[in-house]
């Protein structure tokens, strides 16, 4: 079974997203996966709204979709905490990128199914003011 695939203009937002992410200038997250980042910022929004065991549950559910779609996100797990753990780990630049792309897609596209896009593009804007879709 491959798994939900996110709509083209989710998988376009995840990847203008991430570029945005990757082109910020902040000097200390530079070591960071982008995907790591934009995984971590929008966690904090995402507990207020279900908890963190909730953000923990959408960010599997994301991430078991993403792995049909791109099989080098197996070594990827969650910690208990919610953060996301062997994104190092994924081997090429060009898997990387389709992998956070992939990742993001599908956590944005589970957004939409649970609390609708505009509320999804909400905090997509709260996390990153500049950003726009």
């Amino acid at each position: 079974m491959k798994g939900r695939t996110p709509s083209p203009k989710i998988r376009e937002l995840a990847q203008r997203l991430l570029a945005y992410e990757a082109a910020s200038d902040n000097l200390s997250d530079s070591n960071m996966p982008t995907v790591l980042r934009v995984s971590e910022k929008l966690r904090r929004p995402l507990s207020t709204l279900v908890g963190s065991s909730g953000f923990r549950s959408l960010l599997a559910r994301a991430l078991t979709l993403a792995k049909a779609q791109v099989p080098g996100l197996s070594a990827v797990e969650i910690k208990p905490d919610g953060s996301l753990e062997g994104l190092h780990d994924l081997g090429n630049p060009g898997q990387s990128a389709e992998a956070g792309i992939m990742l993001t897609a599908q956590l944005l596209g589970l957004l939409v199914t649970f609390i609708g896009e505009g509320l999804m593009l909400s905090l997509v804007f709260d996390e990153w003011p500049e950003f726009r879709a």
